[in-house]
């Protein structure tokens, strides 16, 4: 029940808003208010910006919290973020693929020409799944986002059979590739998410700041006035004319919540009702002395056999992520498996002396990163519509990528698409 103690915020233009969380989605939101010439608060429960979204310094190496990537074709990020100043680091522009006891080479043909066609003849896909394919990358890089997420839905195994690709193709790239980006080997995401994403890989490249990606939140956060973001400020329960904090400080305003969709549940008193499910995954960090490959490709596991889905070595393609003549790898898993660290990390390790050799049992692990809670599952029927802030009975808006579609792009569009609502009924 909404308490008493605040003066009415809703019902003076004047009053600051106040945004719930410090993710994407909040910064992004309080930026576009900031700009429209409103005052804002920010109140972050943890002790830093960013949300998921965050990168720790360990031993001079920068862990970004689990695998994380920005793809600079994204036109929320494109319209919002300086990428000179993110000083952004790219990676190839395609995978190695091991199967069979080797690593075979998918590149694109038209960044990389060279590469592409050494790849031609592996066994990863026929040739007719390059034609297939060819034919589904035209349809979907000439189509507008509009019409992407339009599109009547089904989940991408279905869109990947219905194109003719075979079970090889699939198991050995499919699965691991666009598995990786949604957390779900299974490939039941929905086709508009797989369509959207596909577009994005193929108009632009999949980077990392150089400072690691929670610069990018940082970025975001700086244009902001300094002590507009208030960390260290967990929000209990929204009130009429504002929120009050778990120390019991109340503040007034009128609220957004921009919170993960299990907080923004039990704010809005829905604790109850049916949760959506997450896609979680598990990041090994390692140091080594030298990279056990020399470019910036991923490598994935074509052969299905697992725990680790595809490797990175981050320090190929930003040099800054690891201190001068050492590398740094992330080993990364779908799905959150059971096991100890010290399980894990033999169960990836002996699959990846595979890859790699013996110079894997040399590796340091730095860090294992359990995130059970990565991403929202996005199902068919997710993403229809694919926007969905929306105004509470309580006449609070409500923004995040669990209301998107889950990418920097959708949390950042849902940011600022909610403050557009907030001023608009406000």
């Amino acid at each position: 029940m909404l308490q008493s103690g605040f003066m009415n915020a809703s019902s003076s233009a004047n009053s600051p808003f106040i945004v719930v969380g410090a993710g994407i989605t909040g910064l992004t939101c309080a930026l576009h208010l900031h700009d429209a010439g409103r005052e804002v608060i920010v109140l972050e429960a943890s002790d830093g910006v960013g949300g998921r979204v965050r990168t720790d310094t360990v031993d001079g190496f920068r862990l970004d919290r689990g695998f994380q990537v920005l793809l600079d074709s994204y036109p929320e990020c494109r319209a919002v973020l300086d990428y000179d100043a993110l000083d952004l680091q790219p990676f190839f522009a395609g995978a190695q693929v091991f199967y069979a006891g080797e690593f075979h080479t998918v590149a694109d043909p038209w960044r990389h020409p060279i590469e592409a066609a050494k790849g031609f003849l592996s066994p990863i896909s026929t040739f007719a799944d390059k034609a297939r394919l060819g034919k589904l990358g035209l349809g979907i890089t000439g189509a507008s986002l509009e019409k992407i997420w339009s599109k009547p839905d089904k989940p991408t195994i279905e869109v990947l059979h219905d194109a003719g690709m075979s079970t090889a193709v699939i198991d050995r790239f499919f699965r691991p590739f666009f598995g990786g980006v949604f957390f779900d080997r299974d490939l039941k995401t929905s086709r508009r998410m797989f369509d959207f994403c596909f577009k994005m890989f193929a108009s632009g490249h999949a980077t990392v700041p150089a400072k690691g990606m929670q610069a990018i939140p940082e970025q975001l956060a700086s244009r902001l006035p300094e002590g507009t973001v208030r960390l260290n400020s967990p929000v209990a329960s929204i009130e009429s004319g504002g929120v009050v904090l778990q120390n019991g400080e109340r503040v007034s305003g009128r609220p957004i919540i921009a919170a993960d969709m299990d907080h923004a549940n039990e704010l809005l008193g829905n604790a109850k009702r049916p949760k959506r499910e997450w896609n979680g995954t598990v990041t090994l960090h390692y140091g080594a002395n030298q990279p056990p490959i020399e470019h910036a490709a991923l490598c994935l596991d074509g052969d299905g056999t697992g725990p680790v889905n595809h490797l990175a070595v981050m320090s190929n393609a930003a040099p800054s992520y690891a201190p001068e003549g050492k590398s740094l790898i992330a080993a990364n898993i779908v799905g959150v498996p059971d096991g100890c660290d010290a399980e894990v990390d033999s169960a990836a390790k002996t699959q990846l002396v595979n890859w790699f050799g013996k110079q894997v049992r040399s590796w340091h692990l730095l860090r294992v990163d359990r995130i059970p809670h990565a991403l929202p599952r996005q199902l068919p029927g997710v993403l229809d519509p694919v926007a969905r802030e929306f105004v509470a009975e309580s006449g609070v808006v409500v923004c995040g990528d669990h209301l998107a579609n889950t990418s920097l792009n959708g949390a950042m569009e849902s940011g600022r698409r909610a403050s557009e609502l907030a001023l608009r009924t406000g």
